[in-house]
């Protein structure tokens, strides 16, 4: 059974985080803090997978059921929408920031870890 926008508002927060289900994999998980976040499950490659979609009410209900339909549709392309999504953040990243500093911290905080504080440099 689909969800309805005025239920959706009068969810009220529990003791535990809990799920009131759409259709599809769609959900709405409410928190014990009140806050409402629109989520898919989905299983690609063999795995259960889950997609965070927005928080509710800044996403509605519509907008959360496009993002479930828009992401099946990548699923039925053999696309796993949550690596894509990534690669869309980073892409972003990689524009706003320039490509050269986001390599040089993502190399420098993997060799990080295998150095000792004698080698590193204080600013």
């Amino acid at each position: 059974m689909s969800l309805t926008v005025k239920e959706c508002q009068n969810f009220q927060p529990g003791l535990k985080p809990y799920k009131k289900a759409d259709s599809n994999g769609l959900y709405l998980e409410i928190f014990p803090n009140g806050s409402k976040y629109w989520r898919l499950k989905y299983r690609f490659g063999g795995k259960e997978k889950r997609l965070a979609l927005g928080v509710f009410p800044e996403v509605s209900l519509l907008e959360a059921r496009d993002g479930r339909d828009a992401a099946r549709r990548k699923l039925r392309e053999g696309i796993d929408p949550s690596v894509e999504k990534k690669l869309r953040k980073r892409s972003a990243e990689i524009v706003s920031r320039g490509l050269f500093c986001v390599v040089a911290n993502e190399w420098h905080a993997h060799k990080d870890q295998g150095w000792h504080h004698q080698y590193l440099i204080s600013y």
